[in-house]
C-alpha cells in the first residue's frame, strides 16, 4: 500500500513545475518594474483602470475556479454522480444580473472599493460593517485555498506539507506586493492556460487508456453516474436542480456581484462597456471549467469502477484522489504529471493573489485612508504594498487553520456560502430598496451573520455525532460537510431514509449548502426592512444620487406615477448644476450605456447654488424637468458627497 502513494516526480516533471512558478513570479517582477512601476495607488491597487476585457475576464475566472474547483469537482462527480453538473444552470443569471445591475452601479460612482458604495448609500458604520465581514471571509478562504494542492502534492510527492504552503504563500506575496493588480490579471490569465492545459492532458490520456470516450460514458451510465433532471423541491437534498441551479445563483452572486475580488476586475476595466463584456466572456470559460472538471470524474470512474483508491487506503481524502489519478495516468509519461500538479499550484496562486491584492485594498480604501486623508501618494503606495505582505503571511497561519476544516470543496462554498451570502443580502438591501435605513442595514446584516454561523456550527456539530455513530475508517479529515468518503456517506444515507425526515431545528441544520447563500441573503434583507420601517425608513430626498437601481419602479409599473412615488421606487435624481440641467439628454445618451429599465420620469428638483460658500436661501425655484431616472454621473455623486 506505502509504496503505491509514493509515486515520485521525475526531473521533467520538477523543471515543468518549477518554470510555472518562475513564470508567475517573473510577470510580477515584469510590472514592478515596467510602466508606472507600481508608484501609485491607482496603478497598484486599480492597474490604472486600463485594462481590456479578455485579461479581465480570464482573471475572473481563474479568482475562484481554481485549485478547489480542479480538485473537488471530479471527486463529487466520481463519488455521486454528474448531478453538480447542473451548476452551470445557475451561471446565465449569476453573470447576467452582476453585468447589468452591479457593474453599472459600480462603475458609474468611480469606487476603489466596493465597500465605498455603503458609506454612499448608508454611512461610514455600514461600511465599516461590510469591509470587516469581507476581509473575515477572505482570510478563512485563502487558508482553504493554499492549504489544498499543498495537501495533494503531499499525498502523491510526499512534497513537505507545509514546505509546500510556505513556497506558495511566500511567492504569491512576493509578485502581489511587487506587481500590483497588472500582476495578479496578468499571471491570472497565463496560469487559467495552464489549468486548461493540465485538465485537458489528464482527460485525453485517460479517456485513451480507459479505451475511448464511448467507453468511459457506457461504464458511466452502468455505474449509475450520469444523473438525470432531478426536480425534487426538498432543500434538504444536497444536490438537485433546484439546489444548483437557483441555490447557485446566489452563491455566483456573491462571488461575481459583490465580491471585491472580482469588483476591483470590473472597476480595472479601461470602460465600462468592456467590463460588461468580460461579464459576458466569462460565462462559456465557466461552463468549459464545469465540463472538464464533470469528465475528469467521469474517467476516474471508467478507470476504477467502484473501487476506488480511497477505500484501497492508497489515498486518505476525496481530494487526494484526482492527485493520485493523475499520476497514475501519467506514471509512464514524464512531464505530464508536473504539468498537471503546477496547474492546480498555479490554480491556487491565481486565486491567493487576488485576496492579498483585495484586501489590500479594502483596508487601505475603507479603513486607513478616510482617517488620514492627507497621506503623501507615494506612502500611500508604500503601505498597501505592505499589507499586500501582511496579508500573506496571514494567509500561511489560515492554512493552518483550513489543514483541520475537513473536505475542501465544500468547506470552501460553505464559507463563502455562510459569510458571503450576508455580504450579497447587504448589497441587494441598498441597492433595490430605497427605503432601507443604516440602522436596519447593520441590524440586517448582524442578523444574517448569526443565522449564517448558526446553521454552519449547527450543520458541523451534527455530521459529528451523526459520524460518531459510524465505525472508525481509515481517513484523517474530519467529516465537517457531506462531501466525505463513500463509506460515511452511504452510512449517512442509510440512517436518514431509515430515520423519518428531520424536524424543527434539525431541519435547518440539514439544509443543502448551495442554498446557504440564498437562505442567509434573505435574512438580511427582510429583518433589515422590518427594521428599517420601524425606526423610519429613508426619505427620497436623503438618498445619494445613482446608489439605488431602479429595479422596484420596472417591477410596479402598474402602479400609478404617485403610489410609485410614495413608495420611493424611482431612483431620485441629482441636484445638478445649470450647466447639466441645460443638456439632460446629452448627459443621458452619455451615461446610460448598458443600463436596463432606463425610464423617463418628471422629477420635482429644487434648484440650489452650486457651492455651499454661495448658498442662497430666498432663491427656491422649483424647476420641472424631464429625465431618465437611472441616469447616474459621476459628476452628480461626487457633488452630493461634498
Amino acid at each position: 500500500m506505502g509504496e503505491v502513494i509514493q509515486m515520485h516526480f521525475t526531473t521533467v516533471d520538477y523543471v515543468i513545475f518549477a518554470l510555472l512558478l518562475v513564470a508567475s513570479a517573473g510577470i510580477g517582477l515584469f510590472y514592478a518594474f515596467s510602466g508606472g512601476r507600481q508608484r501609485t495607488t491607482q496603478e497598484f491597487l486599480m492597474a490604472d483602470r486600463s485594462m481590456s476585457c479578455l485579461p479581465v475576464s480570464l482573471s475572473l475566472l481563474a479568482t475562484f475556479q481554481s485549485a478547489v474547483a480542479i480538485l473537488g469537482a471530479p471527486s463529487e462527480v466520481y463519488t455521486f454522480g454528474t448531478q453538480y453538473w447542473f451548476l452551470g444552470c445557475s451561471y446565465f443569471l449569476g453573470l447576467l444580473i452582476p453585468a447589468h445591475v452591479f457593474i453599472p452601479v459600480f462603475y458609474r460612482l468611480r469606487l476603489s472599493s466596493a465597500y465605498e458604495y455603503l458609506e454612499l448609500r448608508f454611512n461610514k458604520t455600514v461600511r465599516i460593517c461590510g469591509t470587516v465581514t469581507f476581509i473575515f471571509q477572505m482570510v478563512i478562504y485563502m487558508g482553504v485555498v493554499l492549504y489544498a494542492p499543498a495537501l495533494a502534492l503531499n499525498a502523491v510527492t510526499g512534497f513537505d506539507l507545509w514546505g509546500a504552503v510556505l513556497a506558495m504563500g511566500l511567492v504569491c506575496t512576493l509578485y502581489t506586493a511587487l506587481g500590483g493588480l497588472k500582476a495578479v490579471i496578468w499571471t491570472d490569465v497565463f496560469q487559467t492556460v495552464v489549468m486548461f492545459a493540465g485538465q485537458l492532458a489528464v482527460i485525453v490520456v485517460g479517456a485513451n487508456q480507459a479505451g475511448g470516450i464511448a467507453e468511459v460514458w457506457r461504464k458511466a451510465v452502468n455505474g449509475s453516474r450520469i444523473a438525470g433532471l432531478d426536480l425534487n423541491p426538498d432543500p434538504l437534498e444536497r444536490h438537485t436542480f433546484w439546489t444548483l441551479g437557483v441555490g447557485g445563483v446566489f452563491l455566483m452572486l456573491a462571488l461575481y456581484g459583490v465580491n471585491q475580488a472580482q469588483v476591483q476586475r470590473y472597476l480595472s476595466s479601461r470602460s465600462e462597456k468592456e467590463a460588461v463584456m468580460s461579464c459576458y466572456v466569462v460565462f462559456p470559460c465557466q461552463q468549459i471549467v464545469l465540463c472538464l472538471g464533470c469528465m475528469m470524474g467521469l474517467v476516474m470512474f471508467a478507470r476504477y469502477g467502484e473501487d476506488s483508491p480511497l477505500d484501497k487506503g492508497y489515498v486518505k481524502t476525496n481530494d487526494q484522489m484526482v492527485l493520485y489519478f493523475v499520476m497514475d495516468v501519467f506514471k509512464d509519461l514524464p512531464g505530464l504529471a508536473g504539468l498537471f500538479v503546477a496547474c492546480l499550484f498555479s490554480g491556487a496562486l491565481s486565486t491567493i493573489s487576488s485576496a492579498f491584492n483585495s484586501l489590500a485594498t479594502v483596508t487601505m480604501e475603507d479603513l486607513i485612508k478616510p482617517h488620514f486623508p492627507n497621506m503623501t501618494e507615494a506612502k500611500a503606495t508604500l503601505l498597501s504594498k505592505g499589507l499586500a505582505l501582511v496579508y500573506g503571511l496571514v494567509c500561511l497561519a489560515m492554512a493552518y487553520l483550513a489543514s483541520i476544516m475537513g473536505s475542501v470543496l465544500q468547506a470552501a462554498f460553505s464559507i463563502f456560502g455562510m459569510v458571503g451570502g450576508p455580504l450579497l443580502g447587504l448589497f441587494c438591501l441598498g441597492m433595490f430598496f430605497p427605503w432601507a435605513n443604516p440602522t436596519g442595514a447593520v441590524v440586517g446584516l448582524v442578523a444574517g451573520l448569526a443565522m449564517a454561523f448558526w446553521i454552519g456550527i449547527g450543520n458541523f456539530v451534527m455530521r459529528m455525532s451523526a459520524a460518531s455513530t459510524v465505525p472508525p475508517l481509515n481517513t484523517t479529515t474530519l467529516p465537517l460537510f457531506d462531501n466525505m468518503t463513500t463509506t460515511v456517506m452511504t452510512t449517512l444515507v442509510g440512517a436518514t431514509t431509515a430515520k423519518p425526515r428531520p424536524t424543527g431545528v434539525e431541519a435547518l441544520y440539514s439544509l443543502s449548502y448551495m442554498w446557504y447563500s440564498a437562505h442567509n441573503s434573505t435574512t438580511v434583507v427582510v429583518v433589515g426592512l422590518i427594521v428599517s420601517l420601524l425606526t423610519g425608513p429613508m426619505k427620497e430626498k436623503e438618498l445619494t444620487p445613482g446608489t439605488v437601481y431602479p429595479v422596484l419602479g420596472t417591477l410596479l409599473f402598474f402602479l400609478p406615477e404617485r403610489y410609485r412615488e410614495k413608495l420611493c421606487c424611482v431612483t431620485p435624481l441629482a441636484q445638478k448644476p445649470k450647466e447639466i440641467l441645460a443638456q439632460p439628454y446629452l448627459m443621458a445618451k452619455k451615461d446610460s450605456n448598458g443600463t436596463a429599465y432606463c425610464k423617463e420620469d418628471t422629477v420635482t428638483e429644487d434648484k440650489e447654488a452650486e457651492s455651499d460658500r454661495a448658498e442662497t436661501e430666498e432663491e427656491d425655484l422649483e424647476t420641472r424637468i424631464a429625465l431618465p431616472s437611472c441616469q447616474l454621473t459621476a459628476h452628480t455623486v461626487q457633488e452630493t458627497a461634498l
